[in-house]
Protein backbone atom coordinates (compact mmCIF):
# COMPACT_ATOMS: atom_id res chain seq x y z
CA UNK A 1 0.00 0.00 0.00
CA UNK A 2 1.27 3.80 -1.04
CA UNK A 3 2.52 5.52 2.17
CA UNK A 4 0.66 8.43 0.77
CA UNK A 5 -3.26 6.25 1.12
CA UNK A 6 -1.69 5.38 4.93
CA UNK A 7 -0.85 8.78 5.71
CA UNK A 8 -4.68 10.11 4.50
CA UNK A 9 -6.38 7.60 6.81
CA UNK A 10 -6.53 4.22 4.83
CA UNK A 11 -5.57 0.77 6.98
CA UNK A 12 -2.88 -0.36 6.23
CA UNK A 13 -3.60 -4.00 6.07
CA UNK A 14 0.30 -5.19 5.34
CA UNK A 15 1.81 -3.43 8.10
CA UNK A 16 -0.90 -4.78 10.63
CA UNK A 17 -0.70 -7.99 9.70
CA UNK A 18 3.24 -7.78 10.47
CA UNK A 19 2.67 -6.27 13.36
CA UNK A 20 0.59 -8.72 15.00
CA UNK A 21 2.94 -11.74 15.74
CA UNK A 22 6.10 -9.20 16.46
CA UNK A 23 3.86 -7.90 19.60
CA UNK A 24 2.83 -11.39 20.74
CA UNK A 25 6.11 -12.82 20.50
CA UNK A 26 7.56 -9.21 22.38
CA UNK A 27 4.79 -9.49 25.13
CA UNK A 28 3.36 -12.50 25.30
CA UNK A 29 -0.06 -13.10 27.02
CA UNK A 30 -0.22 -9.10 27.83
CA UNK A 31 -0.51 -8.62 23.92
CA UNK A 32 -4.33 -9.77 23.40
CA UNK A 33 -6.75 -10.02 20.04
CA UNK A 34 -9.44 -11.16 21.28
CA UNK A 35 -12.67 -9.37 19.92
CA UNK A 36 -13.62 -8.70 23.50
CA UNK A 37 -10.89 -7.17 25.01
CA UNK A 38 -10.37 -4.74 21.97
CA UNK A 39 -13.98 -4.18 21.65
CA UNK A 40 -13.67 -2.72 25.60
CA UNK A 41 -10.40 -0.32 24.07
CA UNK A 42 -12.97 1.24 21.75
CA UNK A 43 -15.88 2.16 23.53
CA UNK A 44 -16.92 4.90 22.79
CA UNK A 45 -20.04 7.18 24.64
CA UNK A 46 -20.54 9.03 21.65
CA UNK A 47 -23.24 8.19 18.92
CA UNK A 48 -19.97 7.45 16.86
CA UNK A 49 -19.84 3.71 16.27
CA UNK A 50 -16.85 1.45 18.19
CA UNK A 51 -14.30 1.43 16.03
CA UNK A 52 -11.63 -1.73 17.60
CA UNK A 53 -8.03 -1.92 17.41
CA UNK A 54 -6.02 -4.95 16.00
CA UNK A 55 -4.41 -5.42 19.01
CA UNK A 56 -4.22 -4.03 22.86
CA UNK A 57 -0.79 -4.11 24.48
CA UNK A 58 -0.82 -3.70 28.72
CA UNK A 59 2.58 -1.87 28.75
CA UNK A 60 4.19 -1.69 32.13
CA UNK A 61 7.15 0.87 31.30
CA UNK A 62 8.15 4.11 29.45
CA UNK A 63 10.72 1.45 27.74
CA UNK A 64 8.07 -0.99 26.30
CA UNK A 65 6.09 2.50 25.32
CA UNK A 66 9.04 3.42 23.17
CA UNK A 67 9.35 -0.14 21.92
CA UNK A 68 5.59 -0.53 20.54
CA UNK A 69 6.01 2.99 18.87
CA UNK A 70 9.22 1.91 17.60
CA UNK A 71 7.89 -0.95 16.24
CA UNK A 72 4.61 0.79 14.52
CA UNK A 73 6.29 3.73 13.24
CA UNK A 74 8.33 0.92 11.30
CA UNK A 75 5.18 -0.60 9.98
CA UNK A 76 3.40 2.48 9.46
CA UNK A 77 0.72 1.34 12.25
CA UNK A 78 -1.44 3.61 14.20
CA UNK A 79 -0.97 3.95 18.03
CA UNK A 80 -3.89 4.52 20.63
CA UNK A 81 -3.37 5.59 23.99
CA UNK A 82 -5.67 4.41 26.12
CA UNK A 83 -5.96 5.16 29.88
CA UNK A 84 -9.62 4.03 31.46
CA UNK A 85 -11.49 4.64 28.30
CA UNK A 86 -13.59 7.61 30.02
CA UNK A 87 -13.26 9.86 26.68
CA UNK A 88 -16.45 11.58 25.48
CA UNK A 89 -15.31 12.19 21.77
CA UNK A 90 -14.40 9.28 20.60
CA UNK A 91 -10.70 9.29 21.42
CA UNK A 92 -9.72 5.92 21.81
CA UNK A 93 -11.46 4.62 18.29
CA UNK A 94 -9.44 2.92 15.88
CA UNK A 95 -10.79 4.47 12.84
CA UNK A 96 -7.55 2.48 10.75
CA UNK A 97 -7.32 -0.35 12.86
CA UNK A 98 -3.98 -0.50 14.97
CA UNK A 99 -2.56 -1.03 18.30
CA UNK A 100 -4.12 0.19 21.65
CA UNK A 101 -1.69 0.61 24.09
CA UNK A 102 -3.52 -0.25 27.34
CA UNK A 103 -1.81 1.84 30.51
CA UNK A 104 -3.65 0.42 33.16
CA UNK A 105 -0.45 -1.23 34.73
CA UNK A 106 1.29 2.10 34.70
CA UNK A 107 0.20 3.83 37.84
CA UNK A 108 3.19 4.52 39.62
CA UNK A 109 4.09 7.15 41.88
CA UNK A 110 7.28 7.92 40.36
CA UNK A 111 7.96 11.34 42.72
CA UNK A 112 6.82 13.80 45.39
CA UNK A 113 8.48 16.60 45.96
CA UNK A 114 6.11 17.97 48.65
CA UNK A 115 8.00 21.10 49.69
CA UNK A 116 7.91 22.29 46.18
CA UNK A 117 3.88 20.92 45.73
CA UNK A 118 4.53 18.79 42.84
CA UNK A 119 4.44 14.97 41.64
CA UNK A 120 5.38 12.90 38.63
CA UNK A 121 3.02 10.43 37.59
CA UNK A 122 2.32 7.40 35.02
CA UNK A 123 0.09 8.78 32.88
CA UNK A 124 -2.51 5.25 34.04
CA UNK A 125 -2.95 6.27 37.68
CA UNK A 126 -6.24 7.60 38.20
CA UNK A 127 -6.96 10.71 39.63
CA UNK A 128 -8.53 9.00 43.02
CA UNK A 129 -5.84 6.90 42.99
CA UNK A 130 -3.59 9.67 43.11
CA UNK A 131 -5.05 11.52 46.02
CA UNK A 132 -5.00 8.14 48.07
CA UNK A 133 -1.78 8.02 47.46
CA UNK A 134 -0.69 11.82 48.67
CA UNK A 135 -3.34 11.63 51.45
CA UNK A 136 -0.42 11.20 54.16
CA UNK A 137 1.39 14.01 52.96
CA UNK A 138 -1.26 16.93 53.36
CA UNK A 139 -1.45 18.02 49.78
CA UNK A 140 -4.22 16.92 46.87
CA UNK A 141 -4.35 16.71 42.75
CA UNK A 142 -7.70 19.15 42.60
CA UNK A 143 -9.06 18.37 38.94
CA UNK A 144 -11.98 16.26 39.26
CA UNK A 145 -13.56 15.52 36.18
CA UNK A 146 -16.80 13.73 36.13
CA UNK A 147 -15.01 10.24 35.79
CA UNK A 148 -12.81 9.31 37.70
CA UNK A 149 -10.31 9.22 34.70
CA UNK A 150 -6.56 8.51 34.13
CA UNK A 151 -3.93 11.42 34.90
CA UNK A 152 -2.93 10.37 30.96
CA UNK A 153 -6.21 10.86 29.79
CA UNK A 154 -6.82 14.20 31.41
CA UNK A 155 -3.71 15.58 30.80
CA UNK A 156 -4.51 14.55 26.38
CA UNK A 157 -8.11 16.30 26.57
CA UNK A 158 -7.30 19.05 28.66
CA UNK A 159 -9.78 18.20 30.88
CA UNK A 160 -11.33 20.30 33.62
CA UNK A 161 -13.57 19.80 36.54
CA UNK A 162 -16.21 21.09 39.40
CA UNK A 163 -13.59 23.00 40.65
CA UNK A 164 -11.62 24.09 38.25
CA UNK A 165 -13.14 27.90 39.13
CA UNK A 166 -10.30 27.75 41.90
CA UNK A 167 -7.67 25.90 40.90
CA UNK A 168 -7.88 25.55 37.06
CA UNK A 169 -7.68 22.87 34.54
CA UNK A 170 -5.01 20.58 33.26
CA UNK A 171 -3.41 23.12 31.36
CA UNK A 172 -2.75 25.42 34.51
CA UNK A 173 -1.80 22.19 36.45
CA UNK A 174 0.47 20.05 33.94
CA UNK A 175 4.10 21.24 34.88
CA UNK A 176 5.88 18.78 32.27
CA UNK A 177 5.33 15.93 30.55
CA UNK A 178 7.38 13.29 28.46
CA UNK A 179 6.08 11.50 25.67
CA UNK A 180 7.40 9.22 23.15
CA UNK A 181 7.52 10.62 19.61
CA UNK A 182 6.25 9.25 16.40
CA UNK A 183 9.94 7.96 15.70
CA UNK A 184 9.95 6.13 19.28
CA UNK A 185 12.09 8.83 20.85
CA UNK A 186 11.20 10.02 24.46
CA UNK A 187 11.40 13.80 25.36
CA UNK A 188 10.52 16.04 28.30
CA UNK A 189 8.75 19.21 27.66
CA UNK A 190 10.02 20.98 30.87
CA UNK A 191 11.94 21.29 34.10
CA UNK A 192 9.75 21.52 37.71
CA UNK A 193 10.73 25.32 37.94
CA UNK A 194 7.36 27.01 38.06
CA UNK A 195 7.88 29.57 35.87
CA UNK A 196 10.18 29.38 32.61
CA UNK A 197 10.53 31.16 29.03
CA UNK A 198 13.45 28.68 28.00
CA UNK A 199 11.77 28.32 24.33
CA UNK A 200 8.34 27.06 23.09
CA UNK A 201 6.17 25.67 25.72
CA UNK A 202 6.13 22.13 24.50
CA UNK A 203 3.95 21.41 27.81
CA UNK A 204 0.72 23.45 26.46
CA UNK A 205 1.59 21.82 22.86
CA UNK A 206 0.81 18.30 24.17
CA UNK A 207 -1.40 19.23 27.02
CA UNK A 208 -5.21 18.53 24.93
CA UNK A 209 -3.14 17.11 22.00
CA UNK A 210 -5.30 13.84 22.00
CA UNK A 211 -2.35 11.60 22.02
CA UNK A 212 -1.89 12.97 18.09
CA UNK A 213 1.58 14.06 18.54
CA UNK A 214 3.12 11.65 21.30
CA UNK A 215 2.46 9.09 23.76
CA UNK A 216 2.54 10.02 27.24
CA UNK A 217 4.80 8.23 29.46
CA UNK A 218 4.58 10.72 32.49
CA UNK A 219 3.60 13.52 34.15
CA UNK A 220 4.20 16.62 36.39
CA UNK A 221 1.77 17.83 38.41
CA UNK A 222 0.87 21.09 39.86
CA UNK A 223 -0.49 19.90 43.76
CA UNK A 224 -2.08 21.65 46.47
CA UNK A 225 -2.94 21.31 50.07
CA UNK A 226 -5.63 19.84 52.13
CA UNK A 227 -7.56 22.94 52.86
CA UNK A 228 -8.21 22.90 57.08
CA UNK A 229 -11.83 23.52 56.45
CA UNK A 230 -14.17 22.64 53.76
CA UNK A 231 -17.41 23.41 53.62
CA UNK A 232 -20.34 23.60 50.94
CA UNK A 233 -23.94 23.70 50.52
CA UNK A 234 -27.49 24.17 47.63
CA UNK A 235 -28.95 26.92 47.07
CA UNK A 236 -32.36 27.31 44.64
CA UNK A 237 -33.65 30.15 42.69
CA UNK A 238 -36.57 30.76 40.32
CA UNK A 239 -34.77 31.35 37.40
CA UNK A 240 -31.60 30.44 35.82
CA UNK A 241 -31.13 33.89 35.23
CA UNK A 242 -31.02 34.18 38.79
CA UNK A 243 -28.85 31.54 39.59
CA UNK A 244 -25.97 33.07 36.83
CA UNK A 245 -26.57 36.55 38.05
CA UNK A 246 -25.52 35.18 41.57
CA UNK A 247 -22.28 33.27 40.25
CA UNK A 248 -21.21 36.60 38.49
CA UNK A 249 -21.41 38.58 41.10
CA UNK A 250 -19.76 35.82 43.23
CA UNK A 251 -16.75 35.95 40.86
CA UNK A 252 -16.80 39.96 40.12
CA UNK A 253 -16.44 40.49 44.36
CA UNK A 254 -13.34 38.13 44.82
CA UNK A 255 -15.11 35.54 46.70
CA UNK A 256 -12.32 32.68 46.20
CA UNK A 257 -15.10 29.84 45.60
CA UNK A 258 -13.71 26.37 45.06
CA UNK A 259 -16.53 24.89 43.45
CA UNK A 260 -19.94 26.51 42.21
CA UNK A 261 -22.08 24.06 40.08
CA UNK A 262 -25.54 25.21 38.21
CA UNK A 263 -27.97 22.33 37.95
CA UNK A 264 -31.25 23.47 36.15
CA UNK A 265 -35.02 21.98 37.33
CA UNK A 266 -34.59 18.33 35.24
CA UNK A 267 -31.22 17.42 36.37
CA UNK A 268 -32.41 18.10 40.21
CA UNK A 269 -35.53 15.61 39.20
CA UNK A 270 -33.01 13.70 38.15
CA UNK A 271 -30.63 13.67 40.85
CA UNK A 272 -33.53 12.87 42.96
CA UNK A 273 -34.27 10.05 41.76
CA UNK A 274 -31.28 8.68 41.32
CA UNK A 275 -29.26 9.61 44.70
CA UNK A 276 -32.02 9.39 47.20
CA UNK A 277 -32.19 13.65 47.67
CA UNK A 278 -35.31 15.25 48.28
CA UNK A 279 -33.98 18.74 46.48
CA UNK A 280 -37.08 21.40 45.33
CA UNK A 281 -36.73 21.52 41.62
CA UNK A 282 -35.79 24.68 40.48
CA UNK A 283 -32.30 25.78 39.45
CA UNK A 284 -29.86 25.10 41.71
CA UNK A 285 -26.64 26.02 42.88
CA UNK A 286 -23.91 23.42 44.64
CA UNK A 287 -21.22 25.52 45.87
CA UNK A 288 -18.29 25.05 48.10
CA UNK A 289 -16.14 26.31 49.60
CA UNK A 290 -12.17 26.32 51.39
CA UNK A 291 -10.02 27.31 53.74
CA UNK A 292 -10.07 28.21 57.67
CA UNK A 293 -12.58 28.16 59.98
CA UNK A 294 -12.98 31.78 59.97
CA UNK A 295 -12.78 32.23 56.01
CA UNK A 296 -15.39 29.20 55.20
CA UNK A 297 -17.63 31.49 57.40
CA UNK A 298 -17.19 34.25 55.90
CA UNK A 299 -17.25 33.18 52.37
CA UNK A 300 -20.51 31.14 52.85
CA UNK A 301 -22.35 33.79 54.39
CA UNK A 302 -21.19 36.47 52.00
CA UNK A 303 -22.27 33.89 48.97
CA UNK A 304 -25.71 33.45 51.09
CA UNK A 305 -26.23 37.36 50.98
CA UNK A 306 -25.52 37.63 47.40
CA UNK A 307 -28.05 34.87 46.68
CA UNK A 308 -30.88 36.02 48.00
CA UNK A 309 -30.15 39.38 46.79
CA UNK A 310 -30.50 37.82 43.47
CA UNK A 311 -33.71 36.35 44.42
CA UNK A 312 -32.72 33.00 45.61
CA UNK A 313 -33.91 30.59 49.00
CA UNK A 314 -31.72 30.63 51.86
CA UNK A 315 -28.21 29.10 51.64
CA UNK A 316 -28.45 25.40 53.56
CA UNK A 317 -24.18 24.88 53.80
CA UNK A 318 -22.67 22.75 56.26
CA UNK A 319 -18.98 21.47 57.09
CA UNK A 320 -19.90 18.15 57.60
CA UNK A 321 -18.05 15.46 55.29
CA UNK A 322 -20.87 13.06 55.01
CA UNK A 323 -23.56 15.75 54.17
CA UNK A 324 -21.10 17.66 51.74
CA UNK A 325 -20.46 14.14 49.88
CA UNK A 326 -23.82 12.62 49.38
CA UNK A 327 -24.14 16.47 47.50
CA UNK A 328 -20.80 15.87 45.55
CA UNK A 329 -21.15 12.25 44.85
CA UNK A 330 -25.09 13.10 43.12
CA UNK A 331 -23.46 16.29 41.24
CA UNK A 332 -20.67 13.72 39.78
CA UNK A 333 -23.44 10.63 39.03
CA UNK A 334 -25.20 13.10 36.94
CA UNK A 335 -24.81 11.51 33.98
CA UNK A 336 -25.93 7.75 35.37
CA UNK A 337 -29.31 9.71 36.90
CA UNK A 338 -30.01 11.40 33.51
CA UNK A 339 -29.62 7.93 31.72
CA UNK A 340 -31.67 6.53 34.37
CA UNK A 341 -35.12 8.65 33.33
CA UNK A 342 -35.64 6.49 30.49
CA UNK A 343 -34.10 2.95 31.00
CA UNK A 344 -33.12 0.97 27.72
CA UNK A 345 -32.14 4.53 26.17
CA UNK A 346 -28.84 5.32 25.45
CA UNK A 347 -26.87 8.93 26.48
CA UNK A 348 -24.65 10.54 25.44
CA UNK A 349 -22.71 13.60 27.20
CA UNK A 350 -22.03 16.94 25.25
CA UNK A 351 -20.27 20.06 26.46
CA UNK A 352 -19.62 23.62 25.42
CA UNK A 353 -18.40 27.07 27.15
CA UNK A 354 -18.89 30.73 26.64
CA UNK A 355 -18.12 33.73 28.24
CA UNK A 356 -19.30 33.64 32.07
CA UNK A 357 -21.71 36.91 31.17
CA UNK A 358 -23.69 34.79 28.41
CA UNK A 359 -23.91 31.72 30.40
CA UNK A 360 -27.53 32.52 31.42
CA UNK A 361 -28.36 33.16 27.97
CA UNK A 362 -26.64 30.11 26.32
CA UNK A 363 -28.17 27.42 28.94
CA UNK A 364 -31.75 29.20 28.72
CA UNK A 365 -31.69 28.85 24.59
CA UNK A 366 -30.23 25.42 25.11
CA UNK A 367 -33.30 24.73 27.38
CA UNK A 368 -36.31 26.11 24.61
CA UNK A 369 -33.82 24.18 22.13
CA UNK A 370 -34.63 21.55 24.20
CA UNK A 371 -37.99 22.24 24.49
CA UNK A 372 -39.13 22.52 21.40
CA UNK A 373 -37.66 19.46 19.70
CA UNK A 374 -39.46 17.13 22.23
CA UNK A 375 -35.62 15.83 23.51
CA UNK A 376 -34.84 14.27 27.24
CA UNK A 377 -31.96 16.43 27.76
CA UNK A 378 -30.62 17.63 31.50
CA UNK A 379 -27.90 20.22 32.19
CA UNK A 380 -26.02 21.11 34.50
CA UNK A 381 -22.62 23.41 34.25
CA UNK A 382 -19.18 24.49 36.06
CA UNK A 383 -20.85 27.81 36.47
CA UNK A 384 -17.77 29.60 37.82
CA UNK A 385 -16.43 29.43 34.25
CA UNK A 386 -19.09 29.56 32.25
CA UNK A 387 -18.91 25.77 31.19
CA UNK A 388 -21.94 23.41 30.91
CA UNK A 389 -23.05 20.02 29.79
CA UNK A 390 -25.94 18.46 28.36
CA UNK A 391 -27.16 14.41 28.73
CA UNK A 392 -28.82 13.54 25.46
CA UNK A 393 -31.20 10.54 26.74
CA UNK A 394 -32.23 9.11 23.47
CA UNK A 395 -33.60 6.04 21.61
CA UNK A 396 -30.19 4.43 19.93
CA UNK A 397 -32.23 1.87 18.02
CA UNK A 398 -34.64 4.36 16.09
CA UNK A 399 -32.24 6.37 13.42
CA UNK A 400 -34.88 9.46 13.44
CA UNK A 401 -33.92 10.25 16.91
CA UNK A 402 -30.14 9.46 16.41
CA UNK A 403 -30.34 12.58 14.13
CA UNK A 404 -32.14 14.91 15.97
CA UNK A 405 -29.78 14.27 18.64
CA UNK A 406 -27.40 15.12 16.43
CA UNK A 407 -28.96 18.21 14.89
CA UNK A 408 -29.17 19.38 18.63
CA UNK A 409 -24.80 19.18 18.78
CA UNK A 410 -25.19 21.44 15.64
CA UNK A 411 -27.52 24.02 16.88
CA UNK A 412 -25.65 23.84 20.52
CA UNK A 413 -22.46 24.18 19.14
CA UNK A 414 -23.63 27.08 16.56
CA UNK A 415 -24.67 28.79 19.61
CA UNK A 416 -21.88 28.66 21.41
CA UNK A 417 -20.00 29.84 18.94
CA UNK A 418 -21.91 32.64 18.37
CA UNK A 419 -21.45 34.05 21.54
CA UNK A 420 -17.63 33.92 21.06
CA UNK A 421 -17.47 30.25 23.37
CA UNK A 422 -16.02 27.02 22.08
CA UNK A 423 -17.32 23.93 21.12
CA UNK A 424 -15.57 21.37 23.78
CA UNK A 425 -14.57 23.31 27.33
CA UNK A 426 -13.08 19.75 28.39
CA UNK A 427 -14.15 16.93 26.62
CA UNK A 428 -11.76 17.76 23.37
CA UNK A 429 -12.60 17.17 19.74
CA UNK A 430 -12.17 13.63 19.02
CA UNK A 431 -14.32 12.66 16.30
CA UNK A 432 -16.72 14.38 17.65
CA UNK A 433 -16.36 17.91 17.48
CA UNK A 434 -14.28 17.77 14.83
CA UNK A 435 -16.81 19.77 12.29
CA UNK A 436 -17.51 22.57 14.82
CA UNK A 437 -13.44 23.39 14.75
CA UNK A 438 -12.84 25.10 11.82
CA UNK A 439 -16.19 27.98 12.25
CA UNK A 440 -14.47 28.01 16.05
CA UNK A 441 -10.85 28.68 14.62
CA UNK A 442 -10.80 29.24 10.95
CA UNK A 443 -7.90 29.10 9.04
CA UNK A 444 -5.77 28.43 12.34
CA UNK A 445 -6.80 24.69 11.56
CA UNK A 446 -4.38 24.96 8.69
CA UNK A 447 -1.70 25.72 11.55
CA UNK A 448 -2.72 22.62 13.56
CA UNK A 449 -2.62 20.30 10.80
CA UNK A 450 0.84 21.72 10.02
CA UNK A 451 1.98 20.79 13.73
CA UNK A 452 0.74 17.49 13.39
CA UNK A 453 2.27 16.13 9.92
CA UNK A 454 6.03 18.25 11.37
CA UNK A 455 5.65 15.49 14.56
CA UNK A 456 3.77 12.90 13.17
CA UNK A 457 4.14 13.37 9.50
CA UNK A 458 3.32 9.16 8.53
CA UNK A 459 0.23 9.72 10.79
CA UNK A 460 0.26 6.93 13.40
CA UNK A 461 -0.65 8.72 16.41
CA UNK A 462 -3.89 8.36 17.24
CA UNK A 463 -5.17 8.95 13.49
CA UNK A 464 -8.56 10.35 12.68
CA UNK A 465 -8.72 12.93 16.10
CA UNK A 466 -9.15 16.34 15.73
CA UNK A 467 -8.67 16.37 12.58
CA UNK A 468 -10.00 13.19 10.20
CA UNK A 469 -6.59 13.31 7.54
CA UNK A 470 -3.62 15.52 7.86
CA UNK A 471 -4.56 16.76 3.93
CA UNK A 472 -7.81 18.71 5.18
CA UNK A 473 -9.94 16.76 2.84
Amino acid sequence: MALADIRGGARNHEGIAAALPRLAERFGTRFQTGEAIRAQHAHTTTYIPAQLPDGVVFVESAEEVKAVVSLCAELTVPVIPFGTGSSLEGQVNAPNGGISIDFSNMKRVLEVNAEDLDCTVEPGITREELNVYLRDTGLFFPIDPGANASIGGMTSTRASGTNAVRYGTMKDNVLAVTAVTATGEEIRTARRARKSSAGYDLTRLFVGAEGTLGVLTSVTLRLQGIPSVIAGGICGFPTLKDACDAVIMTIQLGIPVARIELVNTLQIKACNAYSGLTLPEQPTLFVEFHGNEDSVRLQSEEFGAIAAECGGGTFQWSADAEERAKLWKARHNVYWSAKALRPGWEAIATDVCVPISRLADCVAETERDIEEHGLLAPIVGHAGDGNFHVSLVFDDKDPAHVAKVEAFVGRLNARALAMDGTCTGEHGIGQGKQAFLPGELGGTVQLMRQIKQALDPDNILNPGKIFSTLSGN
